[in-house]
């Protein structure tokens, strides 16, 4: 059951200046700061070097690996890695060799054209996805287990401060991709783009050198629990050897997670909640995923791009999200996952005047501020929610299946983002009217089974 107690706000905003909630700030930024190279990044570097609406958006089918990250988050629960973890502990010794990974692939991109070779950019772009995606399981398992399991209150400004962190690594990692794009553009550097991917490289180490202030605590008490299920899982088995170890194994590691998820919160529940996170964001990730084509097609430049929709985006972002966090501790996270729905749907109508209008730069900020407000009402209420349902036995791989989910509805649908604007020829206003109506049948979905959900908003 998700408790919220209401109270001050002084004492509400007081829960901000808890240390921990700069470090789950810093581990907010690692998780968006991937989302700038094949997001915003790699779809203008792809249209700059002339390639279509629609093959950018089939190219973000790269993001369908957030999707089923929960299919090895078993693993990374479990699985130790050689060196690392002895010398910086398990979660983040999985985080730096994703990262390094991630820098790597970024190194390749520095020496590659998509013009002459777009599968081995496309292809280098999945690593990194699936790097990003990995890396994910554990950073959230990290930030949660930041947090105590009965601290509601600060579970719900840790979930404001991740996505803080998570829009401040976006938008300030696209700030300083566009503005470095375009002064090396107008150097008139060639390879502007592989330059800047090599400028983007510088941080993430910097962004590993904060992860070492970053401590895991509680380790012990998880492996304990996870053997109690090991346990209970070969005592069922019956006589003792390798193969039956082996199945005690697959058995906590895989199912487990599983059966602890739908048994906690009972099989109807478990059902509509992963029906509702399926689809809350669809909307919101197919103008997300054309929203930076649009701003290009309609006249903006990336210097323009930079200001607007990243740098005044992020403050947007950072205020309401804050905000955001307070709303769902007042009044609880179902009436903050409905009024943001609402707000989602209603400021992608901004866009479709935007679209309509002569090039304006007060209509452009008037639609960038209204869609970061709704994103933050959103993201904030939605992290908070799926925080408060994970097993601390399986941190990791519960939150990458709630998150997985929430994923899959938004990448695998969104991908063909430009083939219905290529569909529509072109008409960017019917476009964003039609990302308004995706949010209707999850808030359809979360009001059929608010009853059952028995949250108490106190």
């Amino acid at each position: 059951m998700l408790e919220f107690k209401k109270q001050s706000f002084s004492e509400m905003f007081s829960v901000y200046f808890d240390k921990r909630m700069l470090k789950i700030l810093l581990l907010g930024a690692i998780s968006g700061f991937p989302w700038v190279l094949i997001g915003s990044s790699l779809s203008l570097w792809l249209k700059e070097d002339g390639l279509s609406r629609s093959t950018i958006g089939w190219a973000g089918l790269i993001f369908g690996v957030y999707a089923f990250n929960y299919l090895w988050a078993p693993l990374v629960d479990r699985i130790q890695i050689p060196f690392l973890t002895k010398k910086i502990g398990h979660r983040r010794g999985w985080i730096v060799l994703m990262q390094i990974i991630i820098l790597l692939s970024l190194i390749l991109w520095s020496i590659t054209s998509p013009i002459e070779n777009l599968a081995f950019i496309i292809t280098v772009g999945l690593i990194i996805a699936i790097a990003s995606a990995t890396q994910d399981i554990t950073v959230d398992a990290l930030r949660i287990e930041q947090i105590g399991e009965n601290e509601g209150k600060s579970m719900a400004a840790g979930a404001a401060m991740a996505v803080v962190g998570w829009w401040s690594g976006y938008k300030l990692g696209g700030v300083l991709s566009l503005f470095s794009a375009e002064f090396l553009q107008n150097k008139d550097f060639e390879n502007y783009w592989q330059i800047t991917f090599l400028i983007l490289g510088i941080i993430i180490i910097f962004m590993n050198i904060g992860l070492m202030f970053v401590n895991e605590d509680n380790v012990s008490e998880r492996q304990s629990r996870q053997k109690e299920n090991d346990k209970f899982i070969s005592d069922k088995l019956g006589n003792e050897n390798f193969f039956k170890k082996f199945l005690t194994w697959m058995g906590g590691t895989v199912s487990g997670p599983i059966i602890s998820f739908f048994k906690k919160n009972g099989f109807s529940i478990a059902i509509g909640i992963l029906g509702f996170v399926f689809l809350f964001k669809v909307g919101e990730a197919f103008l997300g995923r054309m929203s930076i084509i649009f701003y290009k097609e309609i006249g903006f430049s990336k210097s323009d791009i930079a200001i607007y929709s990243k740098t005044l985006g992020w403050i947007t972002t950072v205020i309401f999200t804050l905000l955001g966090g307070l709303f769902v501790i007042r009044s609880g996270v179902l009436k903050a996952m409905f009024l943001a729905g609402i707000i989602m749907a209603t400021t992608n109508l901004l866009f479709s005047v935007l679209a309509w209008s002569e090039k304006s730069e007060i209509l452009f900020a008037i639609a960038v501020i209204f869609d970061d407000i709704a994103a933050a009402f959103a993201t904030v209420a939605f992290v908070a929610f799926i925080s408060l349902l994970v097993d601390r036995a399986y941190t990791a791989t519960q939150y990458a299946l709630l998150a997985s989910i929430g994923t899959a509805g938004r990448t695998t649908l969104a991908s063909s983002s430009g083939a219905l604007v290529d569909w529509l020829n072109g008409d960017w206003g019917i476009f964003f009217i039609l990302t308004a109506l995706m949010v209707i049948p999850s808030l359809i979905i979360l009001w059929i089974m608010r009853n059952k959900l028995q949250l108490s908003e106190k």
